[in-house]
């Protein structure tokens, strides 16, 4: 078994993991976040959304979160861009990627963003080729790929017809997600092998929700078919407002500690992600939902 000997890790708290939060988030906040997760060692960060404040209230500080950042060289800072519109005010900010996304099964699509899957990657080429065109990295977020709230078990060759119809309007890499977090190694191991189809190994990051305990489970299973970029989110932050009692993406100090166990290189100090993590958890009034973060915390309050 040949496993990856380092694994590029991206931090979605910023975005994916604030964005549900109730309580307002401050523009302050959230950038001395992403300065403690580049601090840290993370040189990928995904930092906000360009959506309508109406529907996403807590990102509606994205300039000023992008404006605020004191960038680091060798650092790529991405931003989620729903349309045409939220990609022109996202360019202003020069993100070094964009993310565009996807569902694999129909009825999530219809539910998340009422439009088909086939109507929902039409609407995205513009937003692909405009930002291919001002030199901006493209990314593709393809979620429900093992199972949908709504559907239930979503099939390899669903998957395979997303990650074809990406790789088709000029998606560069795509992230296997897991959004509600049912999926378990051999489903992921299916899923990815799936994506492969379209996009070679070194273009598939691994995206997976802890909900039922599987998450650390899946990244292994997916290590073992040679993928080493993943997701992960501070602290455990966030959840998918669409899928009922889904909890947070796999926390990142889970990931490292991992990693770190098995010899293979990311690049993060633990100990300030550790205390990323915890500063964000303060802020919210809440524990980090991270047991590596938890027992190092304990361990150094002992």
């Amino acid at each position: 078994m040949s496993l990856p000997s380092r694994v590029q890790l991206i931090d979605v708290g910023p975005r994916d993991g604030l964005q549900n939060e109730k309580q307002p988030v401050p523009a302050a906040v959230k950038i001395a976040l992403v300065h403690r997760l580049q601090a840290a060692g993370l040189t990928e960060i995904e930092v906000t959304s360009f959506v309508s404040p109406k529907w996403v209230p807590q990102m509606a500080d994205n300039a000023e979160v992008m404006a605020g950042i004191q960038r680091q060289a060798g650092v790529r800072y991405s931003v989620l861009t729903p349309n045409l519109q939220g990609f022109e005010a996202a360019l202003k900010t020069r993100p070094d990627e964009i993310v565009v996304f996807g569902a694999a099964s129909e009825a999530f699509s219809q539910k998340n963003i009422n439009c088909s899957i086939a109507e929902s990657i039409e609407r995205f080429a513009p937003v692909v080729q405009a930002a291919l065109a001002a030199g901006i990295a493209v990314r593709g977020a393809m979620s429900c790929t093992v199972g949908c709230p709504y559907e239930g078990d979503v099939a390899p060759e669903r998957v395979a017809y997303l990650a074809g119809l990406m790789k088709q309007i000029g998606v560069q890499r795509v992230d296997m997600a897991d959004t509600i977090g049912v999926g378990t190694p051999l489903k992921v191991q299916k899923a990815i092998e799936a994506t492969l189809q379209h996009f070679d190994v070194d273009h598939v990051c691994g995206h997976f929700h802890d909900t039922y305990g599987q998450a650390l489970s899946n990244t292994l299973a997916a290590l073992q078919m040679g993928v080493w970029n993943f997701q992960s989110s501070v602290a455990g932050l966030g959840g998918c407002p669409y899928a009922k009692g889904a909890t947070g993406n796999v926390s990142t100090e889970d990931v490292v500690y991992m990693l770190d166990g098995m010899g293979i290189a990311t690049g993060i100090d633990l100990d300030m992600l550790v205390d990323a993590g915890a500063f964000i958890s303060d802020f919210l009034g809440r524990a980090p939902n991270s047991n590596v973060a938890k027992a190092i915390l304990n361990k150094r309050a002992g």
